[in-house]
């Protein structure tokens, strides 16, 4: 039973959570995308890739002002005390994140001015009719709390999203020319169908796409907590254009340094942009369009999952019907939010928060399930071979269903892997913890224990040894879902190092 091998050459892999926006503190249904990507660095990793992992927070908007100002303080100083509860959060969670940007940070403002400087130059050489910015008076309604244009005419609106009235937006803006893009991101959808999952998400967006674009504003006068706009500074750029630019600037682009600028050679575009449904359109059509104006390369895949629930109903700090994940990590532990939100979602579907079920699957699966066999496997190790897991000569008194479940948990793990199916790959692991518990329930080793007969403390070695052995495997294929309690058995184990 041997872990996946590495590639020889190593890979790049590099993956982004959606940057967060630091109006208020995160909730599950935040904590829920980045343990997702999480495990896929993690697995990735251990698969012999070298992962950039970034996430961040997005932090300007008319949003952001309007909390300052209620709260009495400056929009720097919100975002300041937000951004630092992300980041204690991913600690706490246990993210392995390598890289976090702000977008109030000078690097992400000089990628943003580049992003736009480079696709005006472009322009020049580009008929009137098919510039990809120009300027226009907008005129609709638009969500400040989702962040969302709800109409692009005056009537009265409400979001889609929170079900607020959206407010009656009247200015001269820069203009992104969305509507000329339509061809090429129906010929993007249909050349490399992998560039939006799951399948039903590609298939709404190419129908959205399909019905006609209309060209989108990218900046703002009425708003002045923004990046301002190169030599028109009484704009600042809209949140989407400035937010999604920042999974370039994340890895080093526009920076000064010659280092970051090999970082972003090295991997971009990225493989996986992993976001929520709601914000699919501004990833699959806007962003790709923003990028084919700037003649820059497209990432490979946009996957966009389903919303997590909280009794039936999105959860929502617009709303307030939130559950908030440090409460949980405190009284269970990291491990147990991380093994529920992926084991109980189907991942690409809308799921269910529950903190009953939450408990119920920790008590079932980790305290009683892994758990439970960890302790009694490694509590015989140590009472009948003094805490040394026994050798045996290759083949001798081995239980071959558990190395067959074995193989078969570490292929499945990979396919499921492959598509994203983390509660697949969780249920195949646990199928061999139930093979193995099953496996010592049969072979009773504490019968084998008291008998004197030479044959049957061989016998009793085997069966430990292959238990210990299906452990260590175990906590090898689980690490990427529960870091914390994988490294504890692989430590107990008597393993060296890092599990990964």
């Amino acid at each position: 039973m041997s872990p996946p091998s590495a590639p020889k050459d190593k890979p790049k892999f590099y993956l982004t959570t959606p940057i967060y926006y630091a109006n208020s503190r995160p909730h599950v249904g935040s904590a829920y995308t980045t343990i997702v990507c999480d495990v896929i660095a993690r697995y990735k990793r251990m698969c012999g890739y070298d992962v950039a992992y970034l996430t961040g927070t997005d932090e300007h908007g008319v949003n952001i002002e309007r909390a300052a100002e209620a709260k009495g303080i400056t929009p720097q100083q919100l975002v300041d005390a937000n951004e630092a509860i992300f980041r204690d959060l991913w600690k706490l969670l246990g993210i392995t994140h390598t890289d976090f940007i702000r977008t109030t940070s000078a690097e992400h403002a000089r990628a943003v001015e580049k992003l736009v400087l480079r696709t005006l130059e472009l322009d020049r050489g580009r008929p009137d009719a098919e510039k990809a910015i120009y300027k226009a008076k907008y005129e609709g309604r638009y969500c400040i709390y989702d962040n969302l244009y709800v109409s692009d005419t005056p009537e009265p609106a409400n979001c889609p999203t929170c079900g607020r009235d959206a407010e009656l937006i009247s200015e001269e803006n820069y203009f992104f020319r969305l509507s000329a893009y339509q061809g090429k991101l129906l010929e993007l959808y249909k050349n490399h169908p992998e560039f939006i999952q799951p399948d039903f998400r590609r298939n709404e967006v190419r129908s959205f796409v399909e019905s006609g674009l209309k060209d989108v504003s990218i900046s703002r006068k009425t708003i002045k907590w923004g990046i301002p706009w190169p030599g028109d500074p009484e704009h600042v750029f809209y949140v989407w254009y400035d937010a999604l630019t920042s999974y370039m600037s994340g890895i080093g682009y526009a920076s000064e340094s010659k280092k970051d600028e090999e970082k972003f050679a090295k991997f971009w575009p990225a493989d996986l942009h992993m976001i929520g449904k709601e914000i699919i359109r501004f990833h699959a059509v806007y962003w790709p369009a923003f990028l084919m104006a700037a003649e820059l390369p497209l990432p490979k895949q946009i996957f966009a999952h389903g919303w997590l629930l909280f009794e039936q109903e999105k959860m929502s700090k617009s709303k307030g019907n939130v559950a908030y994940p440090e409460p949980i990590v405190k009284v269970l532990g990291n491990d147990a939010l991380r093994y529920y939100l992926l084991r109980e979602v189907v991942f690409g579907q809308d799921g269910n928060f529950s903190r009953e079920a939450l408990i119920t699957r920790y008590n079932a699966d980790l305290a009683n399930g892994l758990g439970n066999l960890a302790s009694r496997t490694l509590a015989m190790i140590e009472k009948y071979f003094a805490g040394d897991v026994p050798a045996i000569p290759e083949g001798s008194h081995q239980k071959v269903e558990v190395q067959q479940v074995a193989s078969a948990a570490l292929q499945a793990v990979g396919q499921h892997m492959a598509s994203y199916n983390f509660s697949g790959a969780v249920q195949a692991i646990w199928q061999l913890v139930g093979a193995v518990d099953q496996y010592i329930a049969e072979s009773k080793p504490w019968k084998l224990a008291e008998s004197s007969d030479p044959e049957d403390r061989k016998k009793l070695g085997a069966v430990l040894w292959t238990a210990g052995q299906a452990l260590r495997f175990v906590s090898i294929l689980a690490h990427p879902f529960i870091p914390e309690s994988t490294q504890q058995l692989w430590d107990r184990l008597g393993q060296s190092g890092r599990v990964a």
